[in-house]
């Protein structure tokens, strides 16, 4: 199963893909996985160390892309679900659940990348 995005009721985007800026990111995922709000901090936080450290605008721009990808998967309440499921299963002690499970995140997390690199 790949996640491809259709747009049906049960499956339509509940906020626009934002700009991959720091504050429209920022404001997505207080809006999409409030839950992550302190992660993004602490992610940023030692993103723009390292860029710092570096002397390199790579790890900014990966940080945007990485958590673009975030916010185009939880604006998919169904996508989302899935992948938090996915998530939970990889830790199934049968091997076929966990398999399936990896594949399904994998699928899910690349078309979200691919999304967000595409620019929507």
């Amino acid at each position: 199963m790949t996640a491809q995005h259709t747009e049906h009721p049960h499956d339509g985007p509940v906020i626009p893909m934002p700009p991959l800026t720091l504050p429209a990111l920022r404001q997505a995922v207080a809006t999409v996985a409030p839950g992550r709000l302190t992660e993004f901090f602490e992610d940023m936080q030692q993103v723009f160390v390292q860029a710092g450290e570096e002397d390199s605008v790579l790890p900014i721009r990966l940080f945007y892309l990485r958590w673009g990808a975030v916010v185009e998967i939880e604006r998919h309440p169904e996508t989302a679900r899935r992948l938090h499921a996915a998530e939970r299963n990889v830790d199934s002690e049968d091997p076929d659940v966990r398999a399936r499970a990896i594949l399904e995140a994998g699928d899910i997390v690349r078309a979200a990348h691919r999304e967000v690199t595409a620019g929507g």
